[in-house]
């Protein structure tokens, strides 16, 4: 059983995500077909990495919903396989509606997936949300598929960000066992993250702040990341030092990745990450080639370069 904080209650779940949980990529061949032979490279390096405490498919950074339902439960399997079973695949669940992403939910344990990230309903990113909505989809979602799930707490700049108490409510529902925090908001996370951590005690909270991890990692189990799948070894330090409240050290590994992290997630449109995580992988020796699917474009004249050579600033060797 999982134990965070001094904590062991966590009856839905029976693994830990107090470390770091990569969100990696789906790699594709050249002709744009899941890469099953990639993702055995790049989920078996991952899953050998002490510390990993899962990986996080079919996400923004997976490409989740540039899938077919069927080509998301081989990208599961193939995950799955890749890392022996020995850590969990958590799939990331996006139907719009309760009914389909239940079904989603449903597939993807089948397929061997251990937990679901849901994602808000994509309607709510232009028009906002009825009071009360989002506690209902978990609840939904969660009775349909018996997935275990995680709260995505979107950024604040959105309409599909959920208030504190909405938050509340949804970790205390049965099968809610985690928030993946990216609210990108200091003065909200300052505020809200401490309520969240002493009335909800036993809920893991995951920072997805792949652009503030150094704000962030003071106040956390772990890392949900989509940066952890191009440099788990450095984000490793950083977390540890977070959790030792070592400033300094924290410090110092922030600044030696910042040239990676500028390269990757300050980027003109924050699509653009997943490509240039594609690229880091590259220059990593894991991935062969950047292919994605439209709607994503390949980048800039020059892009690829500056990522590569970011990845040698950051210390970052080529994995055999």
């Amino acid at each position: 059983m999982s134990t965070v904080n001094g904590t062991n209650d966590h009856p839905t779940v029976g693994f830990d995500m107090a470390g770091l949980t990569p969100a990696p990529v789906t790699p594709f061949t050249p002709d744009g077909q899941v890469d099953d032979v990639a993702i055995q490279r790049l989920g078996s390096w991952l899953g050998s990495i002490a510390d990993v405490k899962g990986l996080v498919v079919l996400g923004h950074a997976g490409e989740g919903t540039f899938l077919t339902s069927e080509e998301q439960c081989a990208v599961i399997r193939a995950y799955v396989k890749s890392v022996d079973n020995k850590i969990p695949i958590i799939a990331g669940i996006t139907g719009e509606g309760n009914y389909v992403a239940g079904l989603e939910a449903k597939r993807a344990r089948e397929a061997g997936a251990q937990a679901g990230l849901l994602y808000p309903s994509h309607g709510w990113l232009r028009f906002g949300y009825q009071k009360g909505a989002p506690q209902v989809r978990y609840k939904e979602v969660y009775e349909a598929s018996k997935l275990p799930l995680i709260l995505f707490q979107y950024p604040d700049n959105t309409k599909a960000t959920y208030d504190l108490q909405t938050q509340l409510d949804i970790l205390a529902q049965p099968g809610v066992f985690a928030i993946k925090n990216g609210v990108r908001n200091m003065r909200r996370w300052d505020t809200e993250i401490p309520v969240i951590r002493r009335e909800r005690p036993g809920k893991y909270i995951l920072s997805c702040h792949d652009e503030y991890l150094l704000h962030t990692s003071f106040d956390i189990d772990g890392y949900l990341v989509g940066y952890g799948s191009i440099a788990p070894e450095p984000l490793l330090e950083l977390l540890a030092a977070g959790k030792a409240k070592d400033y300094a050290k924290a410090r110092e590994i922030h600044d030696r990745l910042l040239p990676l992290t500028k390269s990757v997630y300050h980027r003109d449109n924050h699509m653009e990450g997943t490509i240039a995580l594609k690229h880091a992988l590259v220059a990593r020796g894991i991935l062969e080639h950047a292919t994605v699917r439209g709607t994503l474009l390949p980048l800039p004249e020059g892009a690829e370069l500056e990522i590569h050579a970011a990845v040698k600033s950051a210390q970052l060797p080529r994995v055999a």
